[in-house]
């Protein structure tokens, strides 16, 4: 299998070293070509974007339009409406003869006067009987509008005339008919009101447009009734001739070689048409400043970053090399000092090997502080164990008795011994020791046991030998003292001051028999803690006896607690 996979790879080889040939490129490109890859699909999708944003407003645009020229047409047939209402509500209010005319004209100036409106009555050869604008009994001429007038008598019903110019207001208006019976039964008659075609401006006001757009109100000719634009006539067809044929809805229109965009509205009631207008070249100019300025903007932005790539290149390079020289300093096993640089992360690498090699320094010096260590306590430990190895054999009362208790005691050496590598040079924590030597003898509840004291580090050699001074005090704790029954107890606290640290080991609740020949001699650890805890450390201890228990107090000079680990830093 392995030949048929050499001999499968082998022709691809030299393809994979000519592309790697082919791919060796100075960091600026790589930087360079990062940005453009970041840059390129970045300007797509923003112009994507864009386009989709510009289309989506012209649609939001375009239903606002369309809603404003509704709001237009509702408007418009709401005041047509009104003037209907108006026309049936007096014509009801009174029957229309000569002998009542006056009394009916009182009635209805002083019904419309805080009203745009104005009331006429019309018979069927165009003459006015009266018409609320002027005094009653006035001169007036035939009716301006007599084409409506036919068509509202030949309908029978109400009728919105066209805009035409009224010769008794002397402006542009447009009236409502609403034809009425006599007396008599003859539909001689038509109830008139009239408003000034200015009345309609309400309904085209700017305000309610898109920048940039126009409206105007026309009448069933395609005469203007009111626009927002000014400079349209009132009166005068619209100046898009084709309007008057446009669909309902959005549209287009061309008038001068001009191009419009064009939203027109119906209204049922009145036969009249809303057209909103605007240039298409106003609508469209903030799309096309958008993408213009997207465009100036990705070349700007992408200048500036291949720029910047270069720059950040070039420092990139000098950082380079000079963690590669650092590099050779450190595999040389020299010192190296941590360099500035303007680039954060290689500032990062220069300091990271600057400590990898003051770390080198210091774990070579641990290296040879270790074996040096390793062969003192070699010595050392062969002297303890030779002790403990005399003191068992002497303490035993057969031999199952003397090889159980040694086999404990070099337990408790090797838990120790185990704290001791474990930490190496920075020293063993007093209550890591502790638990380690009580573990074994620690009963079902733990509350028996109690350790408190600040945290304390000592070196190898006090570690050793309060580790074998606890594991023997363990020891006869649970032989004759607080836990040989099922509720002594066990406070083990110590204390640091600024010369000396103190170690309390205090039993409660033990069964002290005085006669027992097991507390009157001196076992192992009454020897570890008086002769190698006071020779060896300097230790001044204090034997006290209560009645449920045996308190030690141990004293040891603050410099021998970590005295190697000084004089190893």
């Amino acid at each position: 299998m392995s030949d048929g996979q050499d001999k499968k790879s082998e022709p691809r080889a030299p393809w994979r070293s000519l592309l790697r040939s082919r791919l060796r490129r100075p960091l600026s490109f790589y930087l360079t070509m990062l940005l453009l890859v970041a840059i390129v699909p970045s300007f797509v999708f923003s112009m994507i974007i864009l386009k989709r944003s510009t289309d989506e407003q012209e649609r939001v645009v375009t239903a606002l339009l369309k809603a404003s020229t509704g709001s237009v047409t509702r408007v418009v047939e709401r005041e047509i409406d009104g003037m209907l209402t108006t026309l049936k509500v007096l014509s009801t209010a009174s029957t229309i003869d000569s002998n009542h005319l006056q009394q009916f004209y009182e009635r209805a100036r002083s019904s419309l006067a805080d009203t745009e409106s104005n009331l006429l009555v019309i018979d069927r050869a165009h003459n006015q009987l009266f018409n609320t604008r002027v005094p009653f009994g006035s001169q007036l001429a035939k009716a301006s509008d007599p084409v409506s007038i036919d068509q509202a008598f030949r309908n029978g019903g109400p009728f919105i005339s066209n805009v035409f110019f009224g010769q008794t207001a002397k402006r542009w208006v447009f009236n409502v008919y609403l034809p009425i019976t006599t007396p008599l039964g003859n539909g001689d008659y038509l109830l008139t009101l009239t408003q000034n075609a200015e009345s309609m401006l309400k309904a085209v006001n700017r305000d309610v447009l898109s920048p940039g757009w126009n409206a105007a109100l026309l009448d069933a000719t395609g005469n203007v009734i009111a626009s927002s634009d000014t400079a349209l006539a009132v009166g005068k067809p619209f100046f898009m001739e084709i309007v008057p044929a446009l669909r309902v809805g959005v549209g287009e229109a061309v008038h001068d070689g001009v191009e419009y965009r064009t939203v027109t509205e119906f209204s049922v009631l009145t036969g009249w048409k809303i057209v909103a207008w605007a240039k298409s070249a106003d609508v469209d100019a903030p799309a096309l400043w958008s993408y213009l300025w997207l465009s100036l903007g990705g070349i700007l932005f992408a200048g500036i970053a291949v720029a910047g790539s270069a720059t950040i290149a070039r420092l990139l390079a000098h950082g380079v090399k000079m963690l590669a020289r650092d590099a050779h300093l450190l595999g040389e096993g020299k010192p190296i000092a941590s360099r500035k640089h303007m680039i954060a992360e290689v500032e990062t690498v220069s300091s990271a090997l600057a400590e990898a090699a003051r770390a080198r320094r210091k774990s070579e010096n641990e290296i040879r502080f270790l074996m040096r260590e390793v062969a003192h306590r070699s010595k050392n430990q062969l002297t303890v164990i030779q002790s403990m190895l005399n003191q068992s054999f002497n303490a035993a009362e057969n031999r199952a008795d003397f090889a159980e208790t040694f086999r404990k005691r070099i337990a408790g050496l090797a838990r120790s011994t185990d704290l001791m590598i474990a930490n190496a040079a920075q020293g063993v924590d007093l209550h890591e020791l502790a638990e380690n030597q009580l573990q074994p003898f620690i009963p079902d509840d733990p509350q028996r046991v109690r350790l408190s004291g600040p945290p304390v580090r000592l070196d190898a050699q006090v570690s050793q030998t309060l580790g074998m001074a606890l594991h023997e005090l363990a020891t006869n704790a649970t032989k004759y003292g607080a836990l040989a029954n099922g509720s002594g107890t066990i406070d083990i606290r110590w204390s640091v001051g600024d010369d000396a640290f103190d170690l309390v080991w205090k039993e409660a609740g033990a069964d002290i028999d005085v006669e027992l020949p097991g507390s009157k001699r001196k076992g192992f650890g009454t020897i570890v803690l008086e002769r190698m805890l006071g020779m060896a450390l300097d230790a001044k201890l204090e034997r006290v006896m209560h009645t449920d228990g045996i308190e030690w107090r141990v004293k040891i000079p603050q410099a021998r607690l970590n005295a190697n680990l000084s004089d190893q830093a």
